[in-house]
């Protein structure tokens, strides 16, 4: 199996884009890419995307994009695991690349939410879930969200104000990242005034609705030596499942495909959790990034609270995490959001990150949920001196 690397990034501010389209951001995205990396051209183009059926009525996203890109030729499909669906194509075009089945792959991951209403995006959303034992009673994704922050903090004895504090902490991250869709301070007094969206979250310790797109290059790591001044290595690509609904598991207050997709990563890099310089994880709710704190081992079980309340996640703490702001502040269009991740830690690695910069960071970890803990997949990456 060859190495890989990424040899180029881009991505597109999140926010309400009125303007552009869903293969407008796509395109964007991609573009920048190809122009970081110095070459426009790749054989597979793979678009991690959701709900673009749903919301815009559009599907054929592979083609659609290649052709608007001008690669045709090229092979092309959309890859689509939830919320996980960017962490996945990342996932696929690692696969092609290893096996030589591809020199060059784009990944771009792109989602278009804020065209439609409010309970539009919800049913979307809720399609995630088990559509004839959970979505038809009427719970949202966050309800289910709220489900899992309600059992962890009757486990542990975690107060909400603790895991407040995640969001806090990621939207200080964001204030210097111009992509970001949330870029203010906030408190945890200000969460706790916000009003509830599902008890007991807040609506400031949830992401929020957005459009954006993100894009990756992936090429051969030999290949990648040539064309690139800087690639950052791919050093293990992982995905699992678990039982596909919260009601059939034992446990809410762990992901098992978490913690399994973590163990085949680390082994597969040859590394262990405290390897990792710089962590991006899926804080769909803030519940869910203490959960992620201690399913990948940067945590003891139960003990994520007291890692944060300390600065451990904080830029210059033990893990940074969400350097630049994570699902909360930077933003979340679902489709891309695991594509970002991957251009986040690109740019922490390449030294590109600026105010946001972890110093000496050697070794990311990005860890990206589809549903609730169905399916997440963990991407290691290390930077190549």
């Amino acid at each position: 199996m060859r190495g890989v690397a990424i040899i180029g990034i881009g991505c597109t501010k999140v926010g309400e884009h009125w303007d552009k389209s869903l293969r407008d951001l796509a395109v964007e995205a991609s573009l920048r890419a190809m122009e970081d990396a110095g070459l426009y051209d790749a054989d597979y183009v793979l678009v991690g995307n959701m709900m673009s059926g749903y919301l815009q009525n559009q599907e054929h996203l592979g083609a659609l994009v290649a052709d608007s890109l001008g690669l045709q030729g090229a092979g092309a499909a959309k890859v689509e695991a939830a919320c996980a669906s960017g962490g996945m194509a990342v996932h696929m075009g690692c696969q092609l690349i290893a096996s030589g089945a591809a020199d060059s792959v784009l990944v771009v991951g792109a989602e278009k939410m804020t065209d439609a209403t409010t309970p539009e995006v919800t049913k979307a959303l809720a399609m995630a879930e088990d559509q004839e034992y959970s979505a038809y009673t009427g719970a949202s994704f966050i309800g289910l969200n709220a489900l899992v922050a309600r059992a962890y903090m009757k486990a542990y004895g975690v107060e909400p104000e603790d895991m407040a504090l995640f969001s806090v902490i990621c939207h200080k991250h964001a204030l210097d990242n111009e992509f970001a869709q949330f870029r203010f301070p906030i408190t945890v007094e200000a969460v706790m005034n916000s009003p509830i969206v599902a008890d007991p979250l807040h609506l400031l310790e949830c992401a929020g609705i957005g459009d954006g797109a993100a894009a990756v290059l992936l090429a051969s790591l030999d290949g990648a030596r040539k064309i690139a001044d800087a690639p950052v290595e791919l050093l293990a690509s992982t995905v699992s499942t678990d039982k596909f609904s919260l009601h059939q598991r034992d446990d809410l207050t762990s992901f098992k495909a978490a913690r399994a997709s973590a163990e085949a990563a680390f082994r597969r890099a040859g590394l262990r959790a405290e390897d990792i310089d710089v962590l991006e994880v899926h804080d769909a709710s803030s519940a869910l990034g203490l959960i992620a704190l201690e399913d990948l081992g940067f945590a003891e079980r139960g003990k994520a609270a007291e890692l944060i309340r300390d600065g451990g996640i904080e830029i210059g703490g033990r893990i940074p995490t969400n350097t630049f702001g994570g699902l909360k502040a930077r933003g979340h269009p679902v489709g891309a959001t695991g594509v970002y991740q991957i251009v986040e830690l690109t740019r922490q690695l390449r030294g590109e990150a600026g105010k946001n910069q972890v110093g000496g960071a050697e070794r990311g970890y990005a860890q990206n949920i589809g549903g609730a803990g169905t399916t997440i997949t963990a991407h290691i990456l290390g930077r190549v001196d």
